[in-house]
């Protein structure tokens, strides 16, 4: 058979609806525009590199190869190398919810683990209920899923649990997506009263909830909040996620996935579709690094850097925003979230912020409803506290003839 090719093509099959619909993330264009080494950068959720324990995991990396190199290099189960899933089970079981190894999948980051959730819960159409405003990533995830999201209306503390129970009767959706500690973007955390009360809703209207922790051991003032999961009712329909990227190091790819049976082994299905496992010599060295090293200590000295850095943001903020901004005063975490008086537009003022070498994200995109054009969000733990300072000056200036509103 011959094949004859036309001077002119036919056009290529286009992509997937979903793909096409689906934006970037505005935190990694800005990321990208603020690249230039001498902007001071409040919009990344980088945790601060020089404090990476770099030998310490150097050290588990060697360790392994040298001991284990013929596991470490080869292919693993898709659950996850059984020695980190102990240890990870060990870390939950100690901070008051028991579990076993068998209770978790190794995940390439937390971010996969939504993926995987996405796959095994959502059908298009499905509504999804999230924070207002809510962490990037995730409405990503589940816009990618085809789900309709429902933001839920939030306070000072987080989650309305009465304006949740509303909406499940009405809505009808399949999961309830919540950062409940050191919440991203707010930086805020819902209290232990409302995570019970969110769990008795689940219980009472039959919805999945899905708690992501990545910053939950980033506490430096005020105590700890036990994981809805605790609580009373939650237990059939609680997942949670959490990752080594905040407390150990991002490039490593490491989270984990704590869900039901049913589900595990569901997400366990979507995940050898995705990638097969997660990097055994990553999940190796980390279980090395977990037995040879006091993680908890290393995270202890993180924690009060970062407050450090909170604090000194929280110093220059009355001098940086305009008269009439407020802000909130985080416990923990990486995040603050700021303000600004009505009439103002952080998206707009941005570009005047980059011109002055200071940057920070817009509080717009984090919104699955109408946006509140006001708001910004500020990352205080990646510059040094004489960074924040001269940071937030410079914002300062770039604000002090900002556009003023039309009326």
């Amino acid at each position: 058979m011959t094949v004859t090719v036309s001077a002119t093509a036919a056009p290529t099959p286009p992509l997937a609806a979903r793909a096409a619909a689906i934006g970037g993330s505005p935190v990694r264009d800005i990321l990208a525009v603020t690249a230039r080494p001498e902007v001071i950068n409040f919009a990344g959720g980088l945790p601060a590199p020089e404090l990476f324990d770099s030998a310490g995991i150097a050290d588990a990396y060697a360790a392994v190869l040298r001991d284990q190199a013929q596991r470490a290099l080869q292919y693993s189960t898709t659950e996850g190398e059984p020695v980190l899933r102990t240890a990870i089970a060990g870390r939950i079981t100690a901070r008051g919810l028991a579990t076993g190894p068998d209770g978790l999948i190794v995940t390439t980051g937390s971010q996969q683990a939504l993926s995987l959730l996405a796959t095994a819960l959502i059908e298009p159409g499905d509504t999804v209920l999230v924070e207002d405003p809510c962490y990037l990533a995730a409405l990503q995830a589940f816009a990618f899923a085809g789900a309709r999201v429902v933001p839920v209306p939030c306070d000072a503390d987080g989650l309305d649990p009465a304006a949740l129970d509303e909406l499940v009767a009405r809505e009808r959706p399949k999961l309830l997506y919540t950062v409940a500690t050191f919440q991203n973007p707010t930086g805020r955390t819902l209290p232990a009263d409302r995570r019970a009360a969110v769990a008795e809703v689940a219980a009472q209207r039959g919805l999945w909830i899905v708690e992501d922790d990545p910053y939950g051991e980033l506490r430096f003032e005020g105590s700890r909040v036990p994981w809805i999961a605790a609580h009373p009712g939650a237990a059939d329909r609680a997942v949670l996620l959490g990752s080594f990227s905040k407390i150990m190091a991002p490039g490593m790819r490491l989270g984990w996935l704590r869900a039901p049976a049913a589900l595990l082994r569901a997400c366990a299905v979507a995940k050898q579709a995705a990638d097969l496992h997660t990097p055994t010599v990553n999940q190796l060295a980390a279980a090395r690094y977990l037995a040879d090293r006091d993680l908890d200590a290393h995270v202890t000295r993180v924690a009060a850097a970062y407050r450090e850095r909170r604090d000194a943001m929280l110093e220059g903020l009355p001098a940086a925003l305009p008269e009439g901004s407020t802000w909130n005063r985080p416990e923990g975490g990486m995040f603050l979230w700021a303000r600004l008086p009505d009439g103002c537009d952080t998206t707009a003022l941005l570009p005047a912020a980059v011109a002055h070498d200071v940057a920070y994200v817009p509080g717009a995109p984090f919104y699955a409803g109408t946006p509140d054009p006001a708001t910004v969000r500020l990352c205080f733990v990646t510059q040094t506290p004489e960074e924040i300072a001269e940071g937030l000056r410079r914002l300062g200036t770039a604000l002090v003839n900002r556009p003023q509103a039309k009326h």
